[in-house]
């Protein structure tokens, strides 16, 4: 019992899966980036180091980035909405040994991503700090005065900032006034793009899509792999209606076109050779009523006579020539890898051979995939032409765009422009040159034209300087 076949899925349903899975690997790689990196930390300054570069001392900072210092004529304004960090500038006017009055601080408030990405305890230090609040704990105590602690009061560069209370985290501006009444400014410098999280996480994403990138390729290939299968059976079938038909595979949409296709294809394989056997049935039973015309012209009068057997030789030569087409149409042809240029020298071996003015020069050797004893069949009609009408025959193989070009020349009379194409057709004669007293019955060239056809390539015409040139090309191996 024959299994049923399995369902294929359909095109979109295979484009959705790959969106799907396209996305759901970027999800994933960008939650891998969030668990695995570890989050950017914003800077950290000690109140000391701010102090002492407001003083002129080292602008760099143990744990963040080194700090830009300026002079300006009025303490920094900051934007709207960013507060003045009280309890520190508190702190920084102690450290500096200055009135309040004369300190400016105000760090800046923690973004978006820094309150998602801190931890709970330094995203809440980070929060307070910016709004100017004493962060939870013990109360700061200031130093006792000069006259308590029993000494002189302690240089302010020497104070004691104690804990993380004394800490600045993130970026700040600070300013303390000058004796001039200008004012020094200290800040910290931008971060610089891409930090070193945004560097790993950059690297991360890029690695992922290393990953995520061939595989999506590959599963592109295998949607479209059947659209590309398809194509070249069309191909095929335009070059030989008896080609192999298409195998049923791939989605949905691509089976039921294939399976009409193959369809197709029958119908036209069969129509094809009804109309091949038809014509040959014709052309086959034409010869009994020739035969009987030959048989009662034998007693004719002698003028009469040799007229109407020369129509009827004619036309006995006709049907030799659609019988013979048709029989080598019909004959199962056997494709191969040929040596174009060693088939070519065959054919003008042969016409040399009785005598005829064939050369052939400046050739390559060129490979090509074809029945060979069709191809020399073309060639042969083609010589035996530009003999018969040119008197000569001078052909060269070359290759051009990726194909095999034989032309072959001759130096005949050559064709009106409007009969290049039409001694294509078949029985078409286009002058007295080219006649059938001359021997041709209007086959040769349609048959020629057929052949390189069938192996994907053509035959054309060419009115030279002087005479005719058939140029012939085929697809290369």
């Amino acid at each position: 019992m024959k299994l049923p076949a399995r369902p294929r899925a359909s095109i979109g349903l295979q484009l959705v899966a790959l969106i799907v899975a396209c996305l759901f690997a970027t999800h994933l790689i960008v939650f891998a980036a969030i668990v695995l990196l570890p989050p950017p930390q914003p800077p950290l300054y000690r109140l000391t180091e701010i102090a002492g570069a407001l003083q002129g001392g080292p602008l760099n900072a143990r744990f963040g980035r080194p700090m830009l210092r300026t002079l300006a004529d009025r303490p920094p304004q900051e934007p709207e909405g960013r507060r003045r960090g009280g309890i520190q500038r508190d702190a920084l006017a102690v450290a500096l040994g200055r009135p309040r009055e004369d300190v400016h601080f105000a760090p800046r408030p923690p973004t978006t991503l820094e309150k998602i990405l801190l931890p709970e305890g330094r995203r809440m230090l980070f929060e307070h700090r910016a709004r100017g609040e004493r962060p939870p704990g013990p109360p700061h105590e200031p130093p006792p005065p000069p006259d308590e602690a029993g000494g002189p009061p302690p240089p302010p560069m020497a104070l004691h900032m104690r804990g993380p209370r004394e800490m600045v985290l993130g970026d700040f501006t600070a300013a303390v006034r000058r004796a001039d009444g200008r004012w020094t400014v200290v800040r910290s410098s931008p971060e610089p793009f891409p930090n070193d999280w945004q560097k790993r996480t950059l690297l991360l994403l890029a690695a992922g899509f290393a990953v995520v990138a061939p595989a999506g390729l590959l599963f592109a290939r295998r949607i479209t792999a059947p659209l590309k299968r398809f194509s070249e059976a069309a191909e095929r079938l335009g070059r030989d209606p008896h080609a192999p038909q298409m195998t049923l595979s791939g989605p949905a949409e691509i089976g039921a076109a294939a399976e009409a296709f193959n369809g197709m294809q029958g119908r036209l394989k069969r129509y094809i050779d009804d109309r091949t056997a038809m014509v040959g049935a014709i052309s086959h039973d034409l010869r009994t009523p020739l035969a009987r015309i030959r048989f009662k012209m034998e007693g004719a009068e002698r003028g009469l006579k040799d007229t109407v057997l020369s129509d009827v030789a004619q036309m006995e030569q006709m049907i030799q020539g659609v019988l013979t087409f048709i029989r080598n149409e019909s004959t199962p042809r056997h494709r191969e890898r040929l040596e174009l240029l060693s088939l070519v020298e065959c054919v003008v071996d042969d016409a040399a051979m009785v005598g005829g003015d064939v050369e052939l020069f400046d050739s390559m050797p060129v490979t090509v995939d074809g029945d060979a004893v069709a191809l020399q069949r073309l060639f042969v009609n083609l010589v035996d032409n530009a003999v018969k009408y040119g008197g000569q025959a001078r052909i060269r193989v070359s290759q051009e765009d990726g194909q095999a070009v034989v032309e072959i020349e001759d130096a005949g009379q050559g064709l009106s422009p409007d009969d290049l194409e039409r001694v294509f057709q078949p029985f078409y004669r286009a002058d007295a040159s080219r006649n059938l007293d001359a021997g041709g019955i209007g086959l040769g060239l349609p048959i020629a034209r057929s052949t390189a056809r069938a192996h994907g390539g053509d035959v054309e015409l060419i009115a030279a300087d002087r005479g005719l040139r058939a140029r012939v090309t085929l697809p290369i191996a």
